[in-house]
């Protein structure tokens, strides 16, 4: 992932509060619609998987330039994505997008945990051995891509190994639940694994968790799922402490 060689000054105490947009939901035909709404994937997609820095401007007329379109869709797809909380919208000053709030990722990893320890334990008791080598092939794909060194496609095969642990349950809104939770947390993850072993390590969390999938486990699953959850927890302050400028809060 590109990372600022030199971090963008912080003018959190010289900027006035952010306030809502006055912009309204457009009207117009389904068109407008979608490309409100191809805008706003693009962008959060950025933002997710820190390709646009917490802090770094948004200019609305060059992501108009880019897609070819008015400013009318751009804004609408900012203010939703300030609604969101990945962007700030300073009137007279500027938008930019939102630093992660450190006090907000405990409780988006709490809630987590207790919804993906609730899809594991059913996991365990359903899952058929069809399943189970589903789960194993995801790992295989993660192994790949550690041995790429190819960041974004762990965080993909990631994403798909939890997601196939709430289909197994039974259960996907499971993980529907959980990806509204976390965005914020998904901001802070990403920077986390370019540590040295980090990918390694996760990696045989999740092999860890796949054995007590098929040894129909569910009390030793959700331990396993809350000990490599909890990890996110432990690694905050790692994390702020590194890249300062990108959080707000203690």
């Amino acid at each position: 992932m590109d990372m600022p060689t030199t971090p963008t000054p912080d003018a959190s105490n010289d900027r006035p509060a952010p306030q809502r947009s006055a912009v309204k939901p457009s009207r117009g035909p389904a068109r407008g619609a979608s490309t409100m709404a191809a805008i706003h994937r693009s962008l959060r997609a950025e933002i997710v998987e820190m390709r646009r820095n917490p802090g770094e401007p948004i200019v609305e007329k060059h992501i108009a330039e880019a897609f070819g379109v008015s400013r009318t869709p751009v804004r609408e797809a900012l203010q939703r994505l300030a609604d969101e909380g990945l962007i700030e919208i300073f009137p007279q000053v500027g938008t930019f997008v939102a630093r992660i709030p450190v006090n907000a990722l405990p409780e988006a990893i709490v809630i987590r945990t207790s919804l993906e320890g609730t899809a594991v334990r059913y996991a365990a008791q359903r899952a058929t051995g069809s399943q189970i080598a589903g789960l194993r092939a995801n790992l295989l794909l993660q192994q790949e891509t550690v041995e790429d060194g190819d960041l974004n496609a762990f965080h993909e095969a990631d994403e798909r190994f939890h997601a196939l642990i709430a289909e197994i349950a039974g259960y996907p809104g499971l993980w529907s639940m959980a990806q509204q939770v976390k965005v914020q947390v998904d901001r802070y993850r990403r920077l986390t694994l370019p540590e040295p072993g980090r990918l390694t390590h996760v990696l045989a969390e999740h092999a860890a968790i796949v054995d007590a999938i098929a040894d129909a486990d569910p009390a030793l699953a959700a331990d396993r799922m809350a000990v490599h959850l909890d990890g996110l927890l432990t690694s905050i302050p790692q994390a702020q402490g590194a890249n300062p400028f990108f959080f707000t809060g203690p």
